[in-house]
Order: C-alpha cells, then sequence, then structure tokens
C-alpha cells in the first residue's frame, strides 16, 4: 500500500502547523487524512483521545497541537502552558501505545534549550543548563514530550520521534500582540503604522533569531514520514540513538534586522523605536542543522518571500 493511502490522523489541524501540514498532504493526494475539531475532541481528555484512537485506527499520528504563545502570555500563565501540553503529549503517547500506533511524530520546539546554549544548538545541548524563564513552563512541557517519546523507544522498541523546529511563521499565525511572537507582531505594527508611520519594538533589537516558513516544516514532516514508512536505514538508526531532530534554515538574524525587512516590505516610511524596559528573551536561538543535512532535507521558502505570502494571508484574512 502506498503511503498516500495511509491513514493519518493531524493532532491541531487548525493551528498553523497543522493546517499548512493538512493542506500539504491533500496536495499530495492523501486520501485519508483524519482531523477532529477540538471541541469534538478534548486531547487533555485521555478517555477522548483513546476511544477516537481506537474507532479510527490510524497508521501515523502527527501532534501539531499544544497551547502556544510569546512571551508575554507565557509570562502571565505558564502552568497553563505546562499543564495542556503535558497533558496532550503524554494523552497521545499513551493512546498511541494502548492502540499499537505504528508510526508518531511529535513536534517539539526550539525553546527548550538552555538559554545560554553554545551557538548554534546541537542536539547534545539538551539539558545543559537554564531554561529561559519567560518560557520556562512550555519549555518543561515539551522537554517531558520528547522524553517520553524516547523512553516508549527504549522500553517498547518504537520509532517514535520528536521534530524541533525554530521559530515558526505563515499563515495562520497569531496576529493578536499580547499572544503573538516577534515576527507576526512586526507584521501587524508594520500594518497599522501606515496611519502615523511610528512601530515601538519590545527590547534592544539585538537579540537573535531563527525563523523557518511553516510550510517548510510541513514539507519536512512528509519527508521524514516517508523516510520511516521507507524504513530508511540512515534515517531510522539515526532516530534510535538520538530520538529527536533539529529543523532549521541555518541562519539567524537579529530582531533589528527583521524589523527592517518588515518595515521595506510593508512600510518603508515608517520610524523605528526600541523599547529596551523589555526584555528580549534568549540573546540567540540558531539551530545546529548538521543532522538535518546529514538525512537529506533542507527548507526552500526565501525570507523575503515568507513574509510577503504571510502578510498577504493576513490582510485577505483581515487578522491585522
Amino acid at each position: 500500500m502506498s503511503l498516500k493511502n495511509k491513514k493519518v490522523f493531524i493532532c491541531g489541524h487548525k493551528g498553523m502547523v497543522g493546517n499548512s501540514l493538512m493542506n500539504y498532504l491533500k496536495n499530495k493526494k492523501f486520501k485519508n487524512i483524519l482531523i477532529k475539531d477540538k471541541k469534538k475532541l478534548d486531547l487533555t481528555d485521555y478517555n477522548q483521545v483513546n476511544k477516537f484512537i481506537k474507532k479510527t485506527k490510524p497508521d501515523f499520528i502527527i501532534n501539531c497541537a499544544g497551547k502556544v504563545g510569546g512571551i508575554l502570555a507565557n509570562s502571565l500563565d505558564p502552568l497553563n502552558f505546562l499543564l495542556k501540553n503535558i497533558e496532550i503529549q503524554l494523552n497521545i503517547l499513551k493512546s498511541c501505545m494502548e492502540n499499537n500506533t505504528k508510526y508518531f511524530i511529535n513536534l517539539g520546539s526550539s525553546c527548550i534549550y538552555p538559554k545560554y546554549s553554545s551557538q548554534p544548538i546541537s542536539e547534545k545541548y539538551l539539558l545543559d543548563g537554564k531554561l529561559e524563564k519567560t518560557n520556562e513552563g512550555y519549555a518543561l512541557a515539551k522537554i517531558v514530550g520528547l522524553k517520553a517519546c524516547e523512553y516508549y523507544n527504549m522500553k517498547f522498541n518504537k520509532f517514535y520521534f520528536t521534530l524541533m523546529p525554530c521559530n515558526l511563521y505563515g499563515p495562520n499565525d497569531e496576529f493578536d500582540l499580547k499572544k503573538s511572537h516577534f515576527l507576526p507582531a512586526l507584521i501587524k505594527k508594520f500594518h497599522k503604522s501606515k496611519k502615523n508611520n511610528l512601530v515601538e519594538i519590545w527590547g534592544s533589537g539585538k537579540a537573535k533569531r531563527e525563523v523557518m516558513f511553516v510550510d517548510d516544516l510541513a514539507d519536512a514532516i512528509y519527508f521524514f514520514m516517508n523516510k520511516i514508512y521507507k524504513k530508511d536505514k540512515k534515517f531510522l538508526t539515526f532516530i534510535k540513538k538520538n530520538h529527536f531532530l533539529n529543523v532549521g534554515t541555518g541562519e539567524d538574524f537579529s530582531i533589528k534586522k527583521y524589523a527592517q525587512i518588515v518595515k521595506n516590505i510593508i512600510n518603508p516610511k515608517a520610524k523605528i523605536k526600541f523599547n529596551s524596559r523589555f526584555p528580549d528573551g534568549t540573546p540567540r536561538k540558531l539551530l545546529d542543522i548538521k543532522n538535518l543535512n546529514y538525512l537529506g532535507w533542507g527548507h526552500k521558502t526565501e525570507l523575503k518571500k515568507g513574509i510577503e505570502l504571510t502578510y498577504n494571508w493576513a490582510k485577505n484574512k483581515k487578522e491585522i
């Protein structure tokens, strides 16, 4: 049977990553994509999750679900970010074991690495130092999910694994300034600046970030679905030993640089003011993608093109 005929359950299909993956697989002519609205399937309720997986028997489960947010949202409610994300991941994993689901791909986040990690950040630096305080709850939850995959693999000889993307952006991103990450916030602020040509940005602008267009992550997920389905020896050997993998572009820029790029696309007349009373967060987060390149995948979407696509989507959907 072809991979395209396999049942694929996308958890969190209405989120940025889940929606991108759903559309990507549809374009690849996948015939059995399973989705369920969170109003009808609460992923924090194990009984509901287990009942759904038992009934539908998916071949692949891709966990794109979770409670996400920027610095402000994480700082205001770390307990909720911790508990909800732990519940979602462990409920899905336990249900995978209960129902003998073959393939599970979990999505982590680059924020799980230590705040002052050596750069670029190799997978081996996990748990090598203190986390960034402003997103500690979310990061701890994602570490639990990653380690749970590792322990299931060790105990039950599974091939459950975690992909660790850098910061993502694109259609269906969060543009509420109280919840958003820095790039959608910049897009919204520069769009609104057309009224007074002034943009205030939190922090000094010196912190550096790596970003990737969300459709590139969908492409990476599909790439590794193929690898595991075809029992690619190089990939299975790697996952058996490492259990998770960084996914990024291999390049980063300062917030100031991103602001200039967004400014040039949306409102070249805008003046930028950096407010250093607000925190910068982690000084730098650049993922080491040597292992990703070794396994044969690389990103496709150039930054300026990705920002233009995101901006046009947000305008059309009246998100900004």
